[in-house]
């Protein structure tokens, strides 16, 4: 089986696979370099994997490689990568958190509720699920924290949540009504997640929310006229 490591040079970060003989299968564009006898394939997918790709827009081109050596998994970032061991397990990872796994996971896209706001709560229409026995690495931008729901609801601002059991439900919603919710409360589109399972967060700021709420505040001038 492939082995895994997170290697740190000067603050950046990215993962490390020592291959004998092994394959490991990753996100497009993620090889930084390799070391050895390896070789990259592009796998053809079915038609039904095929299909479902052209409607939600998740790349299933995912490259393997095969052989002896190392393959470097990055690019270098200051984001943290996490090695998850699977045992018969499903989880969701948020959109581009998914860095590489074994080829014994099964990986493909879900669809998220709340179409009309995704954009706004920060996370893709569409995630990558991972399910099976195996290894699989993701990064988030910042530690994680985790939170186990017991047939509780969790709110969460922004795309804080990284990654979560695939037994939980999730979608995205508004929290309070109107645009002067969003101005008193401080807070706008969120995402909802409810049922029994693991949710890991990951606490830092996102674009979208910085941007949203300093469009909001250039508002407020106009709002009484």
């Amino acid at each position: 089986m492939p082995t895994y490591e997170v290697v740190k040079s000067e603050d950046l970060r990215m993962v490390k696979v020592a291959l004998q003989g092994d394959e490991v299968r990753s996100e497009r564009g993620a090889m930084h370099y390799m070391r050895g006898q390896i070789e990259m394939v592009t796998k053809m997918p079915g038609m039904g994997k095929l299909l479902k790709s052209v409607v939600s827009k998740e790349s299933i081109f995912r490259p393997t490689y095969k052989g002896t050596g190392e393959v470097y998994f990055g690019p270098p970032s200051f984001d943290e990568y996490h090695v998850m061991e699977l045992n018969n397990e499903s989880w969701v990872l948020d959109q581009g958190a998914y860095t590489c796994s074994d080829m014994s996971l099964d990986i493909g896209a879900i669809r998220n509720k709340g179409i009309g706001t995704m954009a706004f709560g920060g996370e893709g229409i569409f995630q990558t699920s991972v399910e099976g026995t195996g290894t699989v690495v993701f990064k988030s931008p910042g530690p994680l924290e985790e939170i186990q729901l017991n047939g509780e609801t969790l709110t969460v601002d922004g795309s804080f949540a990284v990654a979560r059991e695939g037994s939980l439900q999730f979608k995205t919603q508004l929290l309070g009504k109107g645009i002067m919710s969003k101005i008193g409360g401080g807070e706008g589109f969120v995402n909802v997640i409810s049922g029994t399972g693991k949710v890991l967060l990951s606490p830092v700021p996102t674009k979208w929310n910085t941007i949203l709420d300093r469009n909001v505040l250039d508002l407020i001038p106009f709002l009484g006229k």
